[in-house]
């Protein structure tokens, strides 16, 4: 099927939009790299005093959250680089499993978007 391609103007807006997001997302991840928690991985802080069990939870569980956020974020940078890639081979725009041309709506909203929204709504319940 062929899709209708987007203007050289269009996919420039794109591009520059995801490659804004992928900074953004660099950004963050190493924001939480860097700040994983303001404790050290051990059980006491500076003065020598051992810490509350709750404490010490609390930042685990902090530090557990960040690696899920920073897992999300890298999944979402991987998907920018795939539309960065659809861009460069000039597929953009076009679903990659019904190959019919994603609404502009919704790559306004999510400009890494692989599927349209049907095929999305097939992929997330299994039909």
């Amino acid at each position: 099927m062929v899709v209708k391609k987007f203007d050289k103007k269009k996919l420039d807006q794109y591009k520059k939009k995801l490659l804004k997001l992928k900074d953004d997302f660099v950004h963050d991840i190493n924001n939480m790299s860097h700040n994983p928690g303001s404790q050290n991985s051990d059980s006491g802080d500076i003065s020598g005093h051992v810490l509350h069990m709750a404490d010490v939870a609390t930042d685990m569980y902090d530090r557990e959250f960040n690696l899920g956020l920073a897992s999300n974020e890298r999944e979402v940078l991987h998907r920018i680089d795939q539309a960065l890639k659809r861009i460069a081979d000039k597929s953009f725009g076009a679903c990659t499993e019904c190959e019919k041309p994603i609404p502009q709506l919704r790559l306004n909203a999510i400009p890494y978007a692989e599927t349209c929204l049907k095929c999305q709504e097939k992929i997330e319940t299994g039909k």
